[in-house]
């Protein structure tokens, strides 16, 4: 496990395991362990964990048998399948769709060297030789049925044909014609080299402009991507670039950026996303420069926030496109728009820029009431410090009354507020909200591992008893027998130096002394810094299921009182400070993911 794991992360020996920066959530200290001797993986910070197989499946967002299959042809092993007989007819059909592509894919390229006109287009545009020949471009003739009676006579018949979506039913007869015609041809590669579509671009001024193959048994426009056969070759770049057409890709890797990406015609999805996460761990989109590329942008950012990616946008000149741009200035001039690239904040600031006239007075007002509404999203008050300047600075208006608007509009908190003390800070101390004890409540796993993680490293240390203490209460663990045996912990801890294990043993029923012994037994191995961190970790993971639990016994209540068909004027007050009481668990919410 340790040796594959390595081919993802750095992994740092730490006494008998290994350690690094967890892979499936952000983090700044190490909370990701690695155990040769038993074969296993664990995070302490968000619970994921599992064997070589689950980890390889979390990370490159595989199914169990295609990690399986990864692993096997990493290891040289052959693996027999025993496979059922629908399933096999299935995946010979797709097989033979497969082929369908592929056959036609030859003859596109065929017409290409044949057809002048086709082949200078691509030459006109900078094309190499070579890079055709990479992309495997082609050409489909005029006439309605020339690629239909090419695959009729390699022994397809029209409905596989069809299936595939190479040719079209006619409306007025029983016949079909091909969907492809005058048009360069771009063949749409899976991961694994398969060609699973086309896209085709006219020649001449005909409508559409484009034209892309419709899903099939081996084709799903929002689950692939274009040029992502070739860019993975080069993931050793440690970033993507996503472009949006087919041209950019090929454009872009002639000119020696061989590490783009497109989307297949539609907007760019969060499969698609999924799907680049395995190859890479920094993006960059750099779609066209005009409006609808800027809401696209726009769009895909919130994609790659939404699943934590690192993402930043590539602004182009008015009017250019990646095409256009690198075949105009070049490699090295790319190089340096990627340096200036855009952050997620930075480029909302610049796209509602463009929205807003920030010479005029009503401009000015309406772009700082729109950011202040991000800003207040932001957790880090340094940031949002940062931030607070530069508005200042593009709309000359004072300091103080922007953030008096990012603490009116949001849930922040307001920096004179703020304490010096950070469990104040991250909300680990709740007094001003009534407490709830759920003792029956369906908590998640990785939940209860917390908690009993946490238990173990009080027991095994009294310093960190005399650190939490005062922020985290028997109460606030949720499972009901953790609840007891913190309880016990706590009481023992403030008479004595050091827990001994036969004297707790004695304040428990058989079922508690089970979990007791089971929490006893977990191999918490952490020292100094790290051990400091997993138990803020710990904490946050407590405090945040604690809060949801609450905000769901709140919304109960308000509930209860809106369904009421007479109310009283006790109802009223009482809606007035629940409402207030879950404004602020959503705010506390925030500071706990």
């Amino acid at each position: 496990i340790v040796e594959v794991i390595s081919d993802y992360i750095t992994l740092k020996r730490a006494g008998v395991n290994f350690k690094a920066l967890c892979p499936f959530h952000n983090e700044k200290t190490p909370s990701f362990m690695v155990s040769s001797s038993k074969q296993i993986f664990h995070c302490f910070g968000c619970g994921e964990g599992g064997d070589v197989i689950g980890f390889v499946m979390k990370f490159s967002n595989l199914d169990f048998i295609e990690a399986v299959e990864l692993l096997a042809d990493r290891a040289g092993i052959v693996l027999e399948k025993n496979i059922s007989n629908g399933y096999k007819e299935i995946n010979d059909k797709k097989n033979r769709l497969f082929q369908i592509n592929k056959d036609a894919a030859k003859y596109f390229y065929f017409n290409l060297k044949q057809n002048n006109s086709a082949y200078q287009y691509l030459i006109n545009r900078g094309i190499s030789s070579n890079t055709i020949k990479t992309f495997g471009l082609g050409f489909s003739k005029k006439n309605w049925d020339d690629l239909l009676k090419f695959l009729k006579s390699k022994g397809y018949d029209e409905k596989e044909i069809e299936e595939v979506g190479l040719i079209i039913k006619s409306k007025k007869n029983n016949g079909y014609y091909d969907r492809f015609r005058n048009r360069v041809m771009y063949p749409i590669f899976d991961v694994k080299g398969r060609i699973i579509g086309f896209g085709g671009r006219v020649l001449d001024n005909s409508l559409p402009k484009y034209l892309n193959s419709p899903d099939s048994p081996v084709f799903s426009k929002g689950n692939n991507l274009y040029g992502l056969n070739i860019a993975k070759q080069f993931s050793r770049e440690k970033n993507m670039i996503l472009v949006e057409g087919y041209m950019d890709v090929i454009s872009l890797y002639n000119h020696g950026v061989k590490h783009s990406v497109a989307s297949l015609g539609t907007a760019f999805t969060e499969q698609q996303a999924k799907l680049l996460k395995r190859y890479s761990e920094k993006f960059y989109i750099c779609y066209d420069s005009d409006t609808a590329g800027l809401k696209a942008t726009d769009k895909a950012f919130d994609i790659f926030k939404k699943l934590e990616l690192k993402a930043k946008a590539i602004i182009l000149p008015k009017g250019k496109d990646p095409d256009d741009y690198i075949r105009e200035r070049g490699k090295e001039a790319l190089k340096m728009l990627t340096k200036n690239s855009l952050d997620y904040i930075d480029f909302k600031i610049y796209l509602f820029k463009q929205r807003h006239n920030l010479s005029s007075t009503e401009g000015k007002i309406n772009f700082t009431k729109e950011i202040s509404s991000l800003l207040s999203q932001i957790k880090s008050p340094v940031e949002v410090d940062a931030y607070i300047t530069k508005i200042s600075e593009e709309t000359k208006l004072s300091i103080d009354a922007i953030k008096s608007e990012i603490f009116r509009t949001g849930n922040n908190y307001s920096p004179k507020t703020i304490s010096k003390d950070k469990y104040i800070y991250n909300k680990y101390r709740d007094n001003n909200i009534d407490r709830i004890i759920p003792v029956k409540s369906k908590l998640e796993p990785g939940y209860l591992d917390a908690e009993k993680r946490l238990l173990n490293l009080i027991i095994n240390d009294k310093n960190i008893f005399n650190k939490i203490k005062d922020n985290l209460t028997p109460l606030n663990f949720l499972n009901e027998s953790h609840r007891k045996i913190a309880s016990e912990i706590y009481k023992i801890y403030e008479e004595e130096e050091i827990i001994i294990f036969d004297n707790l043993a004695e304040c428990f029923n058989d079922e508690d002394l089970k979990t007791v012994s089971s929490i006893k037994a977990l191999d918490v191995q952490l020292d100094g810094h790290e051990k400091e961190k997993a138990v803020e970790d710990f904490i946050n993971k407590i405090k945040y299921n604690n809060l949801k639990i609450k905000k769901d016994n709140i919304k109960k209540q308000i509930e209860m009182i809106e369904n009421k068909k007479e109310k009283t004027e006790g109802d009223e007050e009482k809606f007035k400070q629940l409402c207030s009481v879950l404004i602020n668990i959503n705010r506390d919410l925030k500071f706990h993911r």
